[in-house]
């Protein structure tokens, strides 16, 4: 047996408009599920990234309680080819880069904040060997 992807991750935010506008007007990510003061849901390539308000989730009742505090990191994989593209669209939108890293297999990444401060990264495809 073998694992195919991570499917879902999850990020715990303050304020959903303000994470929506964020992912969906800024970033472009398409908008797959809105749950006022519960949840924002957006599609990222094969996955999905679920923004829960966690003041909510953490005493939910339905499913298995969950939330997290803290500033959180998710990586953003790119087409090669596009890593530029995105780098000055981050710029463009008024986004501080704060940090880009040259990896050992000559490989960069970029890091950037989010509105709640968790830290994404955008990377190319084939950073990671495949």
């Amino acid at each position: 047996m073998s694992m195919i992807g991570i499917k879902e991750t999850a990020l715990y935010v303050k304020d959903l408009e303000r994470t929506k506008h964020f992912y969906h007007d800024l970033l472009g990510f398409p908008l797959i599920g809105y749950v006022k003061d519960r949840h924002v849901f957006f599609r990222v390539g094969s996955s999905v990234l679920l923004c829960f308000n966690a003041e909510t989730t953490k005493d939910d009742v339905l499913l298995p309680p969950h939330f997290a505090e803290g500033h959180q990191h998710i990586a953003f994989e790119v087409a090669k080819e596009e890593y530029d593209d995105w780098k000055k669209k981050i710029l463009e939108l008024g986004i501080a880069i704060i940090h880009e890293h040259q990896w050992s297999n000559d490989f960069k990444s970029f890091y950037f904040n989010d509105l709640d401060s968790h830290v994404l990264e955008i990377v190319p495809a084939g950073m990671w060997g495949y």
